[in-house]
């Protein structure tokens, strides 16, 4: 993938150097000891989570955490020269500002207002609207403040551990937690949990449903990426492969050996590339409906 070193002034919060320790929230396990938790934190996570009738993660939390209020990570970056991260934390800030564009021209089309997102960076563990939350649960938005919030050493994760590598597979991992925030914008995250809180019975479906969705608005960013002349087929290759890797399936199978469809809240393998490639395909929000379509 082809870009620049540039983002929008405003859209990320570099809290690397903020040394911040949970007080409090979801379980930092080692990520104290010199680094995130890494994939099998995240399975184990995951596996909790939807046993518990939980949000869930894997590149996708959308109900969390609770806390009084929106906090403030402590926000002291790494200067440029000493810090080994930097391609790829500019990385991250040019594809978080660029699909935020994207979204900001399409609410325009409907005369609708986008409320921008922020990325925060961050390592090992760090402060959100819903409370305190360790690396291991991977990246995820926040509704409460309406941020993301990522830590960089899960690039690693991902190529070592699901054999997801590649910039674009990463761009995906950020597109779809952008989509979670369009989905906030649009109230439709709102619905959901008001639904689940409806119809118990029916909110893992709910939840993959919306996860899908995010799936979904993912590609239909990477489709003016590939007409801007930006990518190549390799790197679709790539996302398409990640989120493969990230299918309820898959995790849950690596995880325990075997398969519960019943408790899937993100989708199976098979259900998150279709929807990527579904946006993909034709670059319109609307294709994205997966509330009205009857087979996922």
């Amino acid at each position: 993938m082809r870009w620049e070193r540039r983002s929008r002034r405003g859209d990320v919060i570099d809290a690397r150097g903020g040394g911040m320790r949970p007080r409090s929230g979801l379980p930092v396990g080692k990520a104290g000891a010199g680094g995130a938790v890494g994939i099998v934190g995240l399975i184990v996570y995951l596996l909790i989570s939807q046993l518990g009738g939980g949000g869930g993660t894997s590149f996708g939390v959308d109900s969390g955490f609770p806390s009084d209020a929106p906090s403030v990570p402590d926000a002291r970056s790494i200067p440029a020269a000493q810090d080994p991260e930097r391609d790829l934390r500019d990385f991250s800030a040019y594809v978080f500002s660029e699909a935020q564009d994207t979204w900001a021209e399409t609410f325009a089309r409907s005369n609708r207002r986008y409320d921008r997102a922020q990325l925060v960076l961050y390592r090992d563990a760090v402060s959100t609207g819903w409370g305190d939350a360790s690396s291991a649960v991977g990246p995820f938005y926040c509704s409460a403040d309406q941020r993301v919030y990522l830590d960089l050493s899960f690039y690693g994760d991902m190529e070592r551990e699901l054999g997801a590598g590649g910039d674009f597979a990463w761009a995906y991992v950020i597109a779809h937690e952008i989509g979670h925030h369009a989905q906030n914008q649009l109230g439709t995250s709102r619905e959901v949990r008001n639904l689940q809180s409806q119809n118990p019975g029916d909110a893992n479906q709910l939840s993959v449903r919306l996860e899908l969705q995010a799936d979904c608005y993912s590609g239909v960013w990477a489709k003016t990426v590939y007409e801007a002349g930006d990518l190549d087929e390799g790197d679709v290759r790539e996302a398409i492969g990640a989120s493969e890797a990230v299918g309820d399936d898959r995790l849950q199978r690596r995880a325990t050996g075997s398969v519960n469809p019943d408790s899937f809240t993100h989708g199976s393998s098979e259900q998150r590339a279709r929807w990527f490639n579904e946006g993909r395909a034709t670059g319109d929000p609307g294709a994205c409906d997966t509330f009205s379509a009857g087979e996922l």
